[in-house]
């Protein structure tokens, strides 16, 4: 693999209804209702909405095999209003459903985790390698005839393998684990195989970023080892609402289509449904733009390991690098002085001069020429300056580097200076390939300095940085690379929301907390509360809850699973209906709507993780 310059993935083809996906097609878009499926009035005119947007598909919950049935009159529905969107049922629990949906949507997703295996209840399993082998025939012979449906039929599947559904037979045998969860999927993959079935387009989905990318990473490699190169889908489940929501499915997406994996994504945000198909377009359409660019000549370090990378060995120059947590670089040019109090930078770089109010907490970074030692503050010199930067005698200083810059005298050189933290600097097209290609080159040449990514953008739209900058970030952070990062903006934002994204990308990406994080799913029509008011209700009793995380589920399909390493969990139970969880174990259930979120603080409360807000 190339990590340095970018080219699609090669993958077969697949007809889903008129609008086929991998191979040279582009990459689609699409989204999923949150309506009642039996409610044909309602799904048909959410379709119409996501289709507006630039949807490319449209997916719908199917608990039952009415609702199955009633996907024939959503799609005559659409059809007559001049819409001729493919429709995918998502299926689980019930295998009877599936065959049913073949027959209406043009795509069905089947979860392997409770297609054939009973809902997972956490309970270690025990069998022989006889006894797993007949748990495997049972999935072949319920699974066949479904796959003969889909082929007298034209319908395609997604098989869907989502980290918070996974069964106890997978849980005990593989444990919680990538390896895992790419073999749920590798046991349907190789009956379609074998049965000549290749209308099969994959997804693997975690809430958890790193989960997610590491297992995408595997499952593309042990398919490339069995000759099989179906078409993936690409999405972060319970990914949450606004701008948390952004950044988290642009940094994990973001870094499988930088590696030129996926042919489809969806962004699982707690909003309408239509409001996922902009953002989902933005990250695409930037990231697919770094086709046909420059040449990168990098070259691998051979001790990185790509599907089970480790953080990068580096020495600690004060609080960067080692073992300490990625700091944050930030500007300050203008003499403004704004802060979050709750994403106050570590460093500010000042350029040229002091500004005239200085922040005790944060170090000032000058450049070399005009840093004169002043208390709290750091040089910063260019790759052209090393002359000075050899004569420095600071206990920090900073060296701004382009990759073709790094050459084998530099790299010597840099060997005997440990007080310097390296700022990874690119212009290029394809800047995250130039990033990688340097500290690939630093760790090839032994240099063990901590390296921050400096990224510059011209952005006036929150959104679009959220996007970018995150998407530029991802593959950084799951390749471990990542000691610090600076972000600066050009464009109209405020220094404010500028450093909340940083600070947003480290939280998304696990390598640093600083807010509540929040695991809240998109809904579908298995939701049976309201998600977007609830989740509104939640975060203002809980937003102040630095460090915890708390899971908000509409269901109970990836409910306790997905929210596994969260403190808490919010779960839909039935109608009107909420269950409480501390981690997997279930403390209240069916509690009344209304009293629900109360009850969630009284948990939190009673397990000494509240404190009251300032």
């Amino acid at each position: 693999m190339d990590y340095f310059n970018y080219s699609r993935r090669e993958s077969s083809a697949v007809n889903i209804g008129g609008t086929p996906l991998g191979d040279k097609n582009s990459i689609r878009i699409q989204s999923m209702t949150n309506t009642s499926t039996q409610d044909t009035e309602a799904c048909v005119a959410q379709a119409k909405r996501i289709v507006d947007a630039g949807g490319e598909y449209v997916r719908l919950t199917t608990q039952g095999i009415k609702e199955a049935e009633n996907l024939m009159n959503i799609n005559i529905a659409l059809r007559q209003a001049g819409y001729m969107v493919p429709l995918v049922a998502d299926v689980h629990f019930n295998p009877k459903v599936a065959d049913v949906a073949a027959q209406y949507a043009e795509k069905v997703r089947i979860n392997p985790g409770n297609y054939v295996d009973a809902a997972r209840t956490f309970k270690k399993l025990e069998y022989t390698d006889e006894e797993y082998a007949l748990e495997l025939q049972k999935i072949r012979d319920r699974f066949v005839p479904f796959l003969n449906i889909c082929k007298e039929n034209y319908t395609a599947i997604r098989i869907g393998v989502n980290h918070g559904s996974l069964s106890d037979r997978i849980m005990s045998r593989y444990g919680d684990t990538p390896e895992g969860i790419v073999e749920s999927c590798m046991e349907f993959l190789r009956i379609c195989v074998e049965e000549n079935f290749a209308s099969v387009v994959i997804s693997i989905k975690a809430s958890n970023t790193v989960v997610m990318v590491r297992t995408v990473r595997l499952l593309v490699a042990t398919m490339e080892k069995e000759g099989m190169n179906f078409p993936l889908h690409l999405g972060v489940t319970e990914a949450g609402d606004g701008e948390d929501g952004r950044i988290k499915s642009a940094l994990g997406i973001g870094a499988l289509l930088s590696d030129g994996i996926g042919d489809t994504i969806r962004v699982s945000l707690s909003e309408d449904p239509e409001y996922e198909i902009p953002v989902a377009r933005k990250l695409v359409d930037y990231v697919t733009a770094r086709a046909d660019h420059q040449y990168i000549p990098g070259i691998a370090a051979p001790e990185f390991d790509y599907l089970s990378p480790s953080r990068r060995k580096t020495f600690a120059v004060k609080n960067i690098g080692g073992d300490n947590l990625p700091v944050v670089i930030a500007e300050r040019f203008d003499g403004k002085t704004d802060y979050n109090p709750l994403f106050t930078p570590d460093y500010i770089y000042a350029g040229r001069e002091l500004p005239a109010k200085c922040i005790s907490e944060v170090g000032y970074i000058l450049d070399g020429d005009v840093w004169k030692g002043e208390e709290n503050t750091y040089p910063a010199f260019n790759f052209n300056s090393i002359d000075a930067l050899r004569n420095s005698e600071a206990e920090l200083n900073f060296l701004f580097l382009p990759f073709m810059a790094l050459t084998e005298e530099l790299a010597e050189e840099l060997k005997e200076m440990k007080n310097v933290v390296i700022i990874s600097q690119s212009n290029h097209q394809n800047k995250l390939g130039e990033h990688r290609a340097l500290v690939h080159q630093l760790m090839s040449a032994g240099c063990e300095h901590p390296v921050v990514f400096f990224q510059y953008y011209t952005e006036n739209d929150s959104e679009d940085l959220q996007i970018k900058s995150a998407a530029d970030m991802g593959a950084l952070v799951f390749d471990g690379f990542c000691d610090g990062i600076f972000i600066f903006n050009q464009g109209e934002l405020s220094h404010s929301v500028v450093d909340g994204i940083a600070f947003g990308i480290l939280q998304a990406g696990r390598i640093r907390t600083s807010k509540t994080e929040y695991i809240s799913c998109p809904g579908c029509g298995r939701t049976l509360f309201d998600l977007q008011s609830t989740i509104a209700c939640v975060k203002a009793a809980t937003s102040h809850l630095t460090g915890l995380k708390i899971g908000i589920m509409g269901c109970i399909v990836n409910g306790p699973g997905e929210m596994a390493d969260a403190d808490y969990g919010y779960v839909g139970a039935g109608r009107g209906r909420i269950s409480l969880y501390k981690k997997k174990e279930c403390i209240e259930k069916n509690i009344p709507e209304e009293e629900a979120v109360e009850k969630l603080i009284e948990l939190i409360k009673a397990n000494g993780d509240y404190i009251e807000k300032e």
